[in-house]
């Protein structure tokens, strides 16, 4: 059979990538065309748009841009009618993806969403688009499946989290030949710097997070660099002896980290599954922030906070976002009780994550799917 996958980020590129494995294992034939990035074209497969091409943050930069999305949109349609896909598969990535879906919808294609549109943090009335264009939704957090179905009456399949699978299936790293094989200090203990993927957003997270390197000079920092971003972006923040830099080695790095700085998003769960003590922190620019904070109405902004349902690692929040604030969390986790509950509450979220297989489990419903 014939999918059609979008994706337009790098978490959706990884999930993506582990979905496509697991079509392929249940559907020996499936034909993938797609949109996503380097890992899912690994998996074989047609790329049509990578997402470094989409690759906007904000209300503001998402403005300056609507030239660039709408042409995508209008090349996105015209590519899926030339195909016709089975199925459209979303993971993600709202803003473009309903756009396409209330198309796809309209014009006879099945449409299977993988991977929910956070409408429980902010624009929750876009239930109304989901009911009426996606066939099935397949959620990958527990909580999002007593919000489609006790609040808004949309059955959703809960399928597990497919980090679980990444994280495990992903080969055992050896400590020493990694701080080798990267220049790192083989002794000094690692705080990892998370600060994102896109360009504004880990410009303004490694100013910030950096400003404390030298109030922790027992410890080196690396900086978990981006696919999406060449090495060169990070040159200006490699100017201090005790900052390291890595890329595309998130996972190598963090199972070797002794703590880490984390931009709010995905990556606070990564850090989670692999048990290393966190903070969280995020500032937007002023506009994209005001308008944030108007229409989001979740008490935490970090996924850990969220599916704990209470603050398990502290959040670092705009105006909260300083080099004192930084400092002074940052070494509550190195070590002492705040260190310690962290790591005993990852324990508790992992088992609510569900078990391994969320990318087998999400494949199987997706090619019954595709079938009737």
């Amino acid at each position: 059979m014939k999918y059609y996958i979008i994706a337009g980020e790098a978490s959706g590129d990884l999930h993506g990538s582990n979905l496509m494995k697991a079509l392929r294992q249940k559907d020996a034939n499936a034909n993938i065309r797609f949109w996503g990035g380097d890992l899912m074209r690994k998996a074989g497969g047609t790329l049509v748009k990578h997402y470094k091409e989409m690759a906007f943050m904000g209300f503001l930069e998402v403005l300056m841009n609507l030239g660039t999305i709408a042409k995508a949109i209008k090349f996105c349609k015209a590519d899926i009618q030339k195909f016709q896909p089975d199925i459209i598969i979303f993971i993600d990535y709202s803003g473009f993806n309903l756009r396409i879906a209330k198309w796809a919808k309209e014009h006879g294609f099945k449409t299977n969403y993988y991977i929910s549109p956070q409408i429980w943090a902010s624009r929750e009335g876009r239930i109304s688009d989901i009911k009426r264009d996606i066939d099935a939704m397949h959620v990958i957090l527990p909580f999002e499946k007593e919000f489609y179905e006790k609040k808004h009456n949309y059955p959703v399949n809960f399928v597990g989290h497919p980090l679980i699978d990444a994280i495990e299936n992903r080969t055992t790293v050896d400590g020493y030949k990694f701080r080798s094989d990267n220049n790192l200090d083989t002794e000094k203990p690692i705080i990892a710097l998370l600060p994102g993927s896109r360009k504004q957003e880990v410009q303004k997270m490694l100013t910030l997070m950096l400003s404390v390197v030298k109030d922790f000079t027992a410890y080196q920092f690396v900086i978990a660099g981006a696919p999406s971003l060449d090495h060169d972006f990070y040159e200006p923040f490699l100017k201090n002896p005790n900052v390291s830099f890595v890329t595309n080695k998130t996972y190598d790095l963090l199972s070797i980290s002794h703590a880490a700085l984390v931009t709010s998003g995905t990556a606070t769960l990564e850090t989670a599954i692999f048990k290393v003590p966190q903070v969280v922190c995020y500032k937007a620019n002023w506009l994209s922030y005001q308008i944030a904070k108007r229409i989001i109405t979740l008490e935490y902004i970090s996924l850990v906070n969220l599916i704990m349902k209470k603050e398990v690692v502290k959040e670092l929040i705009q105006n909260d976002l300083t080099t004192t604030n930084i400092r002074t969390e940052l070494k509550n986790i190195l070590e002492g009780p705040v260190r310690t509950a962290q790591i005993q509450a990852y324990d508790e979220l992992e088992k609510k994550l569900g078990g391994r297989g969320a990318s087998v489990k999400a494949a199987e419903l997706i090619v019954k799917n595709a079938e009737f």
